[in-house]
């Protein structure tokens, strides 16, 4: 059956919710505060890259199924709300900021005229659901009616399309010991999903905020576990790409998340293990996260160390050294540069006094604006070009399948450092390059 759904907010998460709501056959309004971001996707334009969207999002425009206002009272009669806003790190403080979440609620519940389910994806501070429940109820007109659960997001950036039709599983948190239709119509918007055998947890509230964060925070550990190995594989003369090999095969264990390299960013991973931090000292646990003090730290830690081995491989001499960054993304197949080790390399470097030179196939725009001092170049070829150092920093495919005879032409040095261990390292080395990863060949 389809339904009227809105999404509030049209970023990462909101602008590809809601072209994957109306792929499952709804008809869906996206609601958001910036005009400018509304007409472009109003034109079928997605304000981002994020690969399989445009098209995704242009069919459903056409087909007059999809929509976006700025107007919130457009979409106030729709038959189920998503909550998509961002939830940044607050300035000077680990905790989330909030600010953006509340506005939706403070907006759309004064609306609701008539029954309505809200589903939060926005990853929230746990117990924030349970306060926005009773807050919709206080200010929707047709109070008790208008019910709130929490629906967490598991998309991966490059991957969002797929994670949103195809996704591994289904979380919704609902309100103990209060009848309502949250699960009936959440299941009415996934029917197609469930259908094709989806798991589909239902919990509280609580336990659908923590399982979120506690995902990612999970994620967080594992990258900084290798890369803490990486740093003792380095003097001990260890290759921490065997070693992930070798214990990847535990079942126990798994090889995904255990590639050591410059380490984690964007707009989830390392605001999100802050806010857990913080909120766990609100609830007075502060203690049992304490290990993700530490997990931060390794993270940043290895952004440093790329820049002091730029610097080794430079002659001990960063002042005019030419460093080619090829990668200014957080990930391949992103525009993301929030947060992002790579654009965090490239800067140091950059304020080091090496004359930077940065190519990424799709992050310029952003990179730019982060850092509109260091040159952005059109293609790998002019990055390289002249080059005394390459670093790879992010790892793009155009990088990974690079034929090393062929680019060695084009720099002074053939030096490079491979931040993200993503190189076939003896092919470089045959090609007669100086190959340095990371937590390998010591």
């Amino acid at each position: 059956m389809s339904l009227t759904v809105s999404v509030f907010g049209t970023g990462y998460l909101g602008a590809t919710h809601a072209a994957g709501m109306a792929e499952l056959g709804h008809t869906v309004i996206g609601v958001d505060v910036d005009e400018a971001k509304i007409e472009r996707l109003a034109r079928g334009e997605v304000p981002f890259y994020e690969p399989g969207l445009p098209e995704l999002l242009r069919k459903h425009v056409d087909s007059g199924r999809l929509r976006f206002t700025t107007d919130a009272s457009e979409a106030a009669q729709a038959d189920v709300h998503f909550i998509g806003v961002g939830t940044p790190q607050k300035k000077g403080e680990n905790a989330a900021d909030m600010r953006f979440v509340d506005a939706v609620i403070d907006t759309l519940a004064p609306l609701l005229t008539r029954p309505a389910v809200i589903f939060g994806k926005s990853t929230v501070p746990v117990g924030t659901a349970a306060r926005l429940a009773a807050k919709v109820r206080e200010l929707a007109p047709v109070g008790d009616q208008a019910e709130l659960a929490w629906n967490p997001e598991f998309l991966r950036e490059g991957f969002a399309v797929e994670d949103t039709l195809r996704p591994d599983r289904l979380v919704l948190g609902v309100e103990k010991g209060r009848e309502g239709r949250a699960e009936a119509v959440a299941r009415e918007v996934y029917a197609e999903i469930l259908g094709r055998g989806t798991p589909f947890l239902v919990t509280d509230l609580a336990t659908a905020e923590l399982v979120k964060v506690s995902a990612n925070a999970f994620l967080a550990t594992k990258i900084s576990f290798i890369n803490a190995i990486a740093e003792i594989c380095e003097v001990t003369g260890a290759d921490v790409a065997q070693l992930a090999d070798a214990i990847g095969y535990d079942e126990r264990i798994g090889r995904k998340f255990l590639g050591a390299g410059l380490g984690f960013g964007g707009g989830c991973l390392p605001k999100d293990i802050r806010a857990f931090q913080a909120r766990a000292g609100e609830l007075g646990v502060g203690d049992a996260l304490s290990f993700l003090r530490e997990v931060d730290e390794i993270n940043l830690r290895r952004r440093e160390h790329v820049v002091n081995l730029v610097e080794t491989c430079a002659g001990g001499q960063m002042k005019g050294a030419k460093v080619a960054v090829l990668g200014a993304a957080f990930k391949p197949n992103s525009d993301d540069v929030r947060d992002s080790p790579a654009l965090d390399a490239a800067g140091r470097l950059h304020l080091a006094g090496a004359d930077v030179k940065v190519y990424d196939p799709q992050a310029r725009h952003n990179a730019e604006a982060v850092w509109p001092t260091i040159p952005f170049k059109d293609s790998m070829a002019e990055a390289l070009e002249g080059a005394d150092v390459v670093l790879v920093a992010t790892e793009w495919q155009e990088f990974r399948e690079a034929d090393p005879a062929a680019v060695a032409g084009l720099v002074a040095s053939p030096k490079i450092i491979d931040g993200r261990n993503c190189l076939p390292a003896e092919k470089w080395i045959e090609a007669g390059w100086e190959y340095h990863g990371l937590g390998r060949f010591a």
